[in-house]
């Protein structure tokens, strides 16, 4: 039976305190939820950071501050940074600036796809020039999936020899813009990875649960947090309490929740 990894995504770009009171925009207040994630079972952080203003940034130093914290605290968790384009600038050098950092994961979308007022934009020059950053600092891609054609494109950065096997994917089901989250999608989306890769899948908003639930039945992983859902059935959540819930449904339908060696051991960290 095998052990279920869950990540949780604390932050992320779009959700604020106005949202949320219970959002964590300084690396203090990330920290904390973190240290309340990780008892309750998550075993990967994907991490966003914040401006002083709360708006999202791909700055080095804010990356470094975070995760000089997450280590002074002892966070016994896989750091995953986002070199998502919704961190400010769109160009190489600023989307890729924290990945000489000592982290084991780092996001890596490997195409475009729509959010609700913006386009994320991933050009093949800057997915290429983040891949092999990744690749120089030792640094395992997870591949965000929005749409199918993103896994197609893993194969040209696999020619190219710029990223390694063992393959992991993050399947992103219902982004307003982008693929629904629906069982259909998802089993597609699975059903198209390469063989031997391990995957994890990301509901957003209402669909959360389910797309939860059908990734542990298929073999795979978890991802929740703020980032994916702020509000359900008109309460406001905690990141705590999403990762309460999602270790309460791995457990609901007979597997376990994998320990941070144990995700290590299954990423091939």
């Amino acid at each position: 039976m095998h052990k279920v990894i869950i990540t949780v995504a604390p932050t992320g770009n779009v959700p604020t305190k106005a949202l949320n009171p219970a959002t964590p925009v300084t690396n203090d207040e990330i920290v904390q939820d973190l240290l309340l994630c990780q008892a309750a079972g998550a075993s990967i952080a994907h991490l966003h950071v914040r401006d002083v203003n709360e708006n999202p940034t791909s700055e080095r130093t804010l990356f470094k501050d975070l995760c000089s914290k997450i280590d002074s605290q002892n966070i016994n968790m896989i750091k995953q940074l986002s070199t998502g384009a919704r961190g400010g600038q769109n160009t190489i050098d600023y989307r890729g600036q924290m990945l000489d950092l000592n982290i084991e994961m780092a996001s890596l979308a490997t195409g475009s796809s729509n959010f609700p007022t913006s386009v994320n934009g991933n050009s093949p020059e800057l997915i290429e020039a983040l891949a092999t950053k990744m690749y120089h600092n030792n640094i395992k891609p997870e591949i965000e999936v929005f749409d199918s054609a993103m896994i197609a494109n893993v194969n040209w950065l696999i020619k190219k020899g710029i990223i390694k096997s063992n393959l992991h994917f993050n399947l992103v089901m219902n982004v307003p813009g982008s693929l629904k989250g629906t069982p259909r999608n998802l089993m597609f989306l699975k059903e198209s990875l390469p063989q031997g890769s391990t995957f994890s899948v990301s509901g957003i908003g209402k669909s959360q649960t389910d797309m939860l639930a059908m990734a542990i039945i298929l073999g795979g992983h978890v991802r929740t947090g703020l980032e994916d859902l702020v509000e359900y059935r008109g309460s406001l959540m905690t990141n705590e309490g999403l990762v309460q819930n999602a270790a309460n449904l791995i457990r609901s339908l007979g597997r376990e929740v994998a320990t941070t060696q144990e995700a290590k051991s299954i990423l091939g960290l």
